[in-house]
């Protein structure tokens, strides 16, 4: 078992800041909310000081705690204005990937965060399913009519 202590604290930040931080900037459209879904996930981390078994498992927790953060934030959207496109642009390092970012932006919550996981994290459909509650089969089909919405949108706008 892993044990948090504050050092690992700050092991886990460093080591998951960035990728929380993309995350919940591809969730919430707001670089501020995103800043602070990310902090609260750590404040979190250190007041439940739960016990891991291994990295993984450190991981998928602290994206289950985050995107349950940036769907909590989404129902207050309305009090919060969302960052241009070319905020999102400048994170983003290369630019032919920021046609895919900006259709990706466009698709509903529960198709972009599959679609991050799965492609820009790397997890497997039932560590998915683990991590969202969703069952594999409901995982399976939001990744396929995630990738189908992806593809008109992307088809539409950039092509």
């Amino acid at each position: 078992m892993i044990l948090l202590t504050n050092g690992c604290a700050r092991e886990a930040v460093e080591k998951y800041g960035d990728m929380l931080y993309r995350l919940c900037l591809i969730m919430l459209k707001n670089s501020a909310d995103a800043e602070d879904a990310v902090q609260e996930t750590f404040i979190k981390l250190v007041q439940k000081a739960p016990e891991f078994d291994s990295e993984g498992h450190e991981k998928a927790w602290l994206i289950t705690v985050a995107t349950n953060k940036c769907r909590d934030m989404l129902r207050y959207k309305t009090r919060h204005k969302t960052e241009s496109e070319e905020i999102l642009q400048n994170y983003f390092i290369e630019k032919h990937d920021s046609g895919i970012l900006e259709a990706l932006s466009e698709l509903s919550e529960k198709y972009r965060i599959i679609l991050v996981l799965y492609y820009v994290e790397d997890y497997k459909i039932d560590e998915i399913s683990k991590i969202t509650g969703l069952s594999v089969s409901a995982v399976k089909m939001r990744l396929s009519r995630g990738r189908k919405l992806l593809k008109e949108k992307y088809r539409k706008e950039y092509m």
